[in-house]
This record gives C-alpha cells, structure tokens and sequence, in this order.
C-alpha cells in the first residue's frame, strides 16, 4: 500500500460514523479540477506515510473512531489493499471505500467478501462526456457502467457522487446520468470548490446556486432523494 496521507479525524466523509481519512498514491485518471493534485501527478515528491502510522492511529483512538475512509488518488490501484483493509476490520472499525468506478472487478470482490460497509463512487459526467472530465483520452467507461450495476444490486450501502465543475456540465448531463442511475439509493451533486492543489489542464470553476439548482432538479426526476453538498 502507498500511502500519501493520514487525517486523523473526520465527521463529514464516512456517514454518520467518526473516522479518520487514509490517503493513497496514484490515480489511472488526470481530472483537471481534481484538488488531491499531489497524490496523482507528484507521488514520486510527495511523502508517503507508513502503514505502522495508520495503526497506531487506530489503536489510539479505539472507542472514539467508528470506521476508516480509504481514498486517493484511486485506491483500487494498490496492491495489498485487500490485507490492508483486513487488518483494519480486525481491529473493529467499518471500512469505507472512495473510488472512481474503474476497476469492477475489484470492487466487487471487496463487496462480495465483506470487505467493505460502504462505497462512495464517483461519477465523472455522463458516459459521452468522461474523456473530457477526466483528462485522459480513452477511459474505459463500461468499467464504470459494470461499477454502477455492482454497486446498484444493494449488497451493500453506497452512494454516487458528481463534482460540477465549469465548463464539462450541461442540464443534459444530468439528464443522461438520471437516466443511466434511475433508482440509484443516494446521489449527490458537489459543488467544485478550488483547494489551490489542482491537476490542473483546464481553465476550472464553480457553477452558480442557480445552476446547481437547475441542474438538481433535473437529477430528481430520476432519483428523488439526490442532493447537493
């Protein structure tokens, strides 16, 4: 595991529980508006942590944290994360997932193998627009189609989740991802908010209240309980 970073508290990332972030190197995508620039196009500058860190955290704060957040970067990309979150879960903390949908059959391993307690799953825009939001020029989206159905079975808590960042958003991007996740359990739009720390490639901003409005009520006729945060 390549770990490029450690919060030692969150109330916000892991529903309803208290966690602590862990941070992984390395992202197969290049999202220009993407704000962990560090842990995707300078992981050979930036510090990783050791796992012996994570644990001790864990261990310290037995009784106070509830679970532990594995994010990126992707961190379907790392090797040994499968023994990694094993030894979390032995030690009694709920594991969530952050990830980009691009690797199915490792996500739902992890889920059939009870791994995992919730998955947070980003979706980038609507399938004909992915290359543009993500920076690369062929990403494989019928990967993250089979990620949606896996996690669109139920077998275990997810939500989706959608940065809108200008300019890769339309109201008929959201026209097409209602269509596509019709019925999805929690959907939430996320206002693109600049942390200075920026992949970078595109000239990036933030949609207006109005827009995201705009753009939440064209999401709702396809999944009624989708929210902006």
């Amino acid at each position: 595991m390549k770990i490029g970073g450690l919060q030692n508290l969150t109330l916000l990332d892991y529903p309803d529980k208290t966690a602590c972030i862990v941070f992984t190197n390395g992202c197969n995508l290049r999202c220009p508006y993407c704000h962990n620039a560090s842990l995707v196009t300078r992981t050979d500058e930036y510090p990783l942590a050791e796992e012996a860190q994570v644990f001790s955290l864990l261990k310290k704060r037995k009784g106070i944290l509830d679970g532990v957040v594995i994010t990126g970067g992707e961190p379907l990309l790392q090797q040994g994360i499968e023994e990694f979150i094993d030894k979390i879960k032995d030690m009694g903390y709920c594991v969530k997932l952050d990830t980009n949908g691009t690797f199915p059959d490792r996500l739902e391993a992890l889920i059939r193998q009870k791994r995992v307690d919730y998955v947070a799953m980003d979706i980038k825009n609507c399938p004909r627009l992915y290359a543009l939001t993500t920076g690369v020029k062929n990403p494989d989206v019928k990967a993250v189609e089979k990620s949606a159905a896996v996690l669109m079975k139920g077998e275990v808590p997810y939500e989706f989740r959608t940065t809108v960042v200008k300019p890769f958003f339309d109201k008929s991007c959201f026209t097409e991802i209602g269509v596509w996740l019709k019925g999805a359990q929690k959907y939430y739009l996320q206002k693109f908010k600049d942390s200075g720390d920026l992949v970078g490639g595109a000239d990036v901003s933030a949609y207006s209240d109005a827009d995201m409005q705009e753009f939440l009520d064209e999401i709702k006729k396809y999944i009624p309980s989708a929210q902006v945060r």
